[in-house]
């Protein structure tokens, strides 16, 4: 029974990061990343029952929205395309960089996500040490791998995937260190999931392609990532021990991730992503004959208007309306927070992709069910935590059984097709 409720807490979890980072498609980036990785911050609080940790809810989404997002500085178009080849090696080359690709999201994210978890009033986390320490790390290894040995992953493109290495490095540094290790199997198995989720998802594109059904296949893709690091991340936390701490938060320190989380991401992928030629375009494709222009503002007018007020409420709610130093938070306040997050990124995909003028991109659809589904399943589970501590033997021998698959559906790939479309070669 106590394995099947972990089941199914790890399909939930797996389900919000997964929809959030597959709507993440359509924005890209690193806002986009971090509003998806927020959102599957929020889902494991939610999923973990645990009282102490609603004080500190905006903190861990914060946390695991930075770590996510940081990743999406990384460049992976070609290495896509690798995985689209005919050689094996060529193939094998692509899938495994984004294992590594999808690793560092994975790993960052659920690093910093665990290491908020494990900070408390006793032994809190040295958290300007840590961003001097992976700021430095990211500027020492990219120099390094990239300037001096010239490891390049994906030439022409940015090899920002060299500052991402340097980063976790320190942050693993840091957390051994400190001796951090419930943050330590966060990370792992958040690297681990969004790995494979990457390669694999990168595997079902592919295979998707050649069959013909006619899908958006890439955010098949992106909801692998999501899904398998989302299940990755919650299985670190739920498998790893944590200190009770206490049920409030001092008032002021929440002001900051809110705004952050409703307010400044939101505004940049708007900023980013609802630029007028890109929307006139999807309109005029939709209906040559209709009022593209009129359509184009009404969307970017609605979008907009969404963020000021959903940040405005939620603001007004957790914070102003609220008296005291000192506050604490429920399951109820903090599952809102939750699906109102889900529900407006949902809602934007729907907005920038005009499918709510048309059939054409069935995937947004499959959203909303996602969010219904997530909404109706988040409270019925409660995983039993473990601990389970730190088995590097056995990850390595994980590491290994993860290569072979990959190796495996290699030999899959590149027996079913020819040469692709948008296919790239290294070698």
């Amino acid at each position: 029974m106590k394995d099947r409720q972990l089941l199914f807490t790890l399909l939930v979890a797996g389900m919000s990061l997964g929809t959030a980072w597959a709507i993440r498609g359509q924005f890209g980036h690193e806002q986009g990343a971090a509003w998806a990785g927020g959102i599957g911050g929020l889902s494991i609080v939610l999923l973990a029952k645990r009282p102490d940790w609603y004080a500190k809810a905006f903190h861990l989404a914060l946390a695991s929205a930075a770590g996510w997002g940081i990743g999406g500085i990384i460049s992976y178009g070609i290495v896509v395309g690798y995985g689209r080849g005919i050689e094996f090696g060529n193939v094998y080359y692509g899938l495994l960089m984004l294992f590594v690709i999808g690793g560092l999201f994975g790993l960052i994210g659920g690093g910093l996500f665990g290491l908020v978890l494990a900070s408390t009033k006793d032994k809190p986390v040295a958290w300007h040490q840590l961003i001097l320490e992976m700021t430095a790390g990211a500027l020492i290894f990219y120099y390094l791998l990239i300037e001096e040995l010239g490891w390049l992953m994906t030439p022409p493109r940015s090899e920002a995937w060299a500052a991402c290495f340097g980063m976790t490095v320190a942050m693993f540094w840091f957390m051994i260190r400190n001796r951090q290790y419930a943050a330590i199997r966060v990370a792992v198995f958040a690297g681990l999931g969004g790995g494979f989720g990457f390669a694999f998802g990168n595997f079902l594109q592919v295979m998707g392609n050649v069959s013909g059904i006619k899908f958006n296949f890439w955010n098949v893709m992106e909801y692998s990532i999501g899904f398998f690091g989302g299940i990755g991340m919650a299985y670190g936390t739920f498998t790893s021990k944590w200190e009770q701490q206490e049920a409030g938060v001092h008032k002021n320190s929440i002001l900051a991730p809110l705004v952050i989380l409703t307010l400044i991401i939101p505004f940049i992928v708007w900023d980013q992503s609802f630029g007028t030629e890109r929307i006139l375009n999807t309109v005029q494709e939709i209906s040559p004959t209709g009022d593209a222009t009129g359509i184009t503002r009404y969307v970017q007018w609605i979008a907009l208007l969404l963020i000021a007020g959903y940040a405005c409420y939620f603001i007004y709610v957790n914070y102003q309306k609220r008296k005291g130093g000192v506050l604490s938070f429920s399951y109820d306040s903090v599952r809102l927070f939750f699906l109102a997050n889900l529900s407006v990124y949902t809602i934007y995909s729907i907005l920038i992709t005009c499918a709510f003028m048309s059939t054409y991109r069935i995937e947004q659809y499959l959203y909303v069910v996602n969010v219904v589904i997530i909404g109706l399943l988040v409270g019925k589970f409660e995983p039993s935590f473990t601990d389970r501590g730190l088995n590097i033997n056995r990850w390595f021998i994980n590491l290994i059984f993860v290569l072979a698959i990959i190796a495996l559906l290699t030999a899959v790939a590149v027996s079913s097709h020819g040469e692709l479309k948008g296919a790239q070669s290294r070698f």
